[in-house]
């Protein structure tokens, strides 16, 4: 009876270990944000946000009214291969247009002027690739991912 409890627990044990590789699509560049679109992958937007103080407020601001990278996904998910960046530190922002460029207040002296950032989900899939997704049904607009304390952005738009 002892060599069946062992071989139970050689079966069991290959099967939580010899969980399956991820075997999708792969981003070609690391650090870059890329939409998952089946088995196809978007790269994102990748700009720099220029800070402006107004009144009592920073505001963070991109050029143009709109990305050029579309989604129809209302809860995107992403794929992003790490080099330097780290996935833990990104968040995601709702952006206004306003006077033909995308803006978000990320400092201000009233805390309800602050956009506050939408949930992420990070699943690590392979060595140093990563499963980002949106943790809840996001609204038509402009929205970027950016690391936390960095002027970079990685923007997209829902249709």
């Amino acid at each position: 009876m002892p060599l069946a409890r062992i071989a139970l627990a050689l079966v069991v044990s290959a099967a939580v270990f010899g969980a399956e590789k991820y075997t999708g699509p792969r981003p070609p560049k690391a650090d870059v944000p890329y939409l998952v679109h089946a088995d196809n992958l978007i790269e994102t937007e990748v700009g720099t946000a220029k800070s402006d103080e107004r009144k009592d407020t920073v505001v963070a601001t991109l050029p143009g009214a709109s990305s050029p990278v579309k989604t129809p996904l209302a809860e995107p998910i992403f794929l992003i291969k790490t080099e330097k960046l780290s996935v833990d530190k990104l968040s995601a922002f709702r952006l206004e247009v306003k006077n033909g460029q995308r803006e978000v207040v990320v400092n201000a002296k009233k805390a309800k002027n602050i956009q506050r950032p939408i949930h992420l989900q990070v699943t690590r899939l392979d060595d140093r690739l990563y499963r980002v997704e949106v943790d809840e049904p996001l609204e038509n607009g402009e929205y970027s991912l950016s690391p936390d304390g960095s002027d970079q952005t990685f923007s997209f738009q829902i249709f």
